[in-house]
């Protein structure tokens, strides 16, 4: 553990610019010198200072020896992995990684419906086959969970050829499936398996989260350690298990999706993250997580308001559940997700992860207080007092059904189109891809039938203000379906 302590990466960082080298490479701003001055000041020219590129003394991202190899090996230590590889292109090219390095044109894949949109962006590219896994979807509350381990085990029947399967540990939402079970069932057929845990950097560092994807066995999963674990935005990992998968053909995808301009002030927030999680990840975990259950508690005090729990594993997807995702319900008040989170920032400065028609997600992390969790639970409560007095009926639950899959989504991104209205589109198959955002789940995927409920769904989303995006038209009057023979 003493190993843990240290950070080669952001160490060796310090000492070069101790040094003061006469920098002529690039960044031009040389630690801040060429730079607005408003902007350096606000900045600091501490951090400037560090904002460097891969010249000799400092190894490189693409090819790491070095400093960079050293933190990489921490890391991996860290997360229980066998190899470890730094990406500042955040998770979504890490995954996007991940899947083009086990799958090539017309090669099959089994992914969650719930996919976030850079698993489908990582399928355009390759040209892979996907056979769509549908979760549950919680009718009460309007979100989709988990993929039922029987649910894998069909597919898997059903379409023998797969060569890789998707997971998600754990959803946007907290929820986590039972990964242990679907390895064992996979690996039987030698079907990788691959994760998004996009949301599960915490949970190798404390018992009462989800299993991680390399405790449960699994191939690769590409980890933001930047949302839940304390470095930089854009900073996340790609962890490696060595067997059907190579390590070093993975890095050479990476390498290929990568910036050959690397930020090393996101590289040193990892190293400096990893060192604090493998240190004192568990007492924070611990101490967020006490803070999450008591807010918890409080908000289902509030009437009108639900914040589910550890209840949430009666259902037969859902294995295992993280509680500092804090989804609070609030269709009963008869205001939408995304009135009540308009309000938290207008009338208490409260910013939330995301709001959908229901719902309000808020994220809890080591970074809080007694005192934020006092603000945002009266937050909530005082809102709510508001609906109540507004005499709103409780918003109707609206789940589209899923589109079936005509075409390759890769075909149908590239295909001959025409732009409609997306009324016009319903019962065509759709060339673009059109979502919420964030969770950034697509509604429509290339490839998909148009359904008269999910244009019904998209316009609702529309209406209610939500960020909807993805087609040419930034309005999402118009979208591109595939011209008919």
């Amino acid at each position: 553990m003493w190993e843990q302590s240290q950070t080669p990466l952001f160490s060796g960082l310090i000492r070069h610019a101790q040094k003061k080298p006469l920098q002529f490479h690039i960044p031009g701003h040389k630690t801040g010198r060429g730079m607005d001055a408003e902007f350096r000041d606000f900045f600091g020219e501490t951090a400037l200072s560090i904002d460097l590129i891969n010249i000799g003394p400092l190894d490189d991202l693409h090819h790491p020896v070095g400093m960079i190899d050293a933190a990489q090996r921490l890391a991996a230590q860290a997360f229980g992995a066998d190899y470890t590889f730094f990406s500042v292109q955040g998770t979504s090219g890490a995954i996007m990684a991940m899947i083009m390095s086990v799958v090539g044109p017309g090669e099959e894949i089994l992914v969650p419906r719930n996919i976030h949109k850079s698993v489908l962006t990582a399928l355009i590219l390759t040209g892979a086959k996907p056979h769509f896994l549908q979760p549950e979807v919680d009718l009460e509350l309007g979100i989709a969970q988990g993929v039922r381990v029987e649910t894998v085990r069909e597919s898997l029947n059903r379409y023998p050829n797969v060569k890789a399967i998707l997971l998600i540990n754990p959803t946007y939402f907290g929820v986590s499936m039972d990964m242990a079970s679907v390895v064992q069932i996979a690996h039987e057929r030698g079907v990788v398996v691959l994760v998004d845990e996009a949301h599960g950097v915490l949970t190798h560092f404390h018992p009462d989260l989800p299993q991680s994807a390399m405790d449960a066995g699994c191939d690769m999963a590409a980890t933001s350690v930047h949302k839940l674990g304390g470095s930089l935005t854009q900073s996340s990992v790609l962890n490696v298990r060595e067997g059907l998968v190579k390590a070093r053909h993975v890095h050479s995808i990476l390498s290929m999706l990568t910036t050959t301009s690397t930020s090393y002030l996101l590289l040193a927030s990892l190293d400096a993250a990893r060192r604090n999680l493998a240190m004192f990840g568990r007492e924070q975990i611990e101490r967020a997580l006490h803070l999450a259950r008591r807010a918890r508690e409080r908000l289902n005090e509030i009437p009108g308001i639900y914040c589910f729990g550890r209840e949430i594993l009666r259902t037969s997807a859902t294995h295992s559940f993280d509680p500092l995702k804090l989804t609070v319900h609030v269709a009963e008040t008869g205001w939408s997700g995304y009135e009540v989170e308009t309000h938290l920032r207008a009338e208490f400065n409260i910013e939330v992860e995301l709001s959908d028609l229901y719902n309000v997600l808020c994220i809890v992390t080591f970074g809080d207080s007694e005192e934020t969790m006092e603000r945002l639970v009266e937050g909530f409560r005082a809102i709510a007092k508001e609906a109540r007095a507004a005499s709103r009926s409780p918003k109707r639950i609206f789940v589209p059904s899923t589109p079936v899959l005509a075409m390759n989504p890769r075909e149908a991104f590239y295909a001959d189109t025409e732009v409609v209205t997306l009324r016009a589109a319903v019962g065509r198959t759709i060339s673009d891809m059109i979502m919420v955002y964030p969770p950034g789940i697509p509604i429509l995927l290339p490839g998909e039938v148009v359904t008269r409920d999910n244009v019904e769904f998209i316009e609702e989303n529309l209406a209610a203000g939500l960020p909807v995006q993805g087609p040419d038209d930034p309005t999402i009057r118009t979208v591109r379906v595939i011209n008919k023979p």
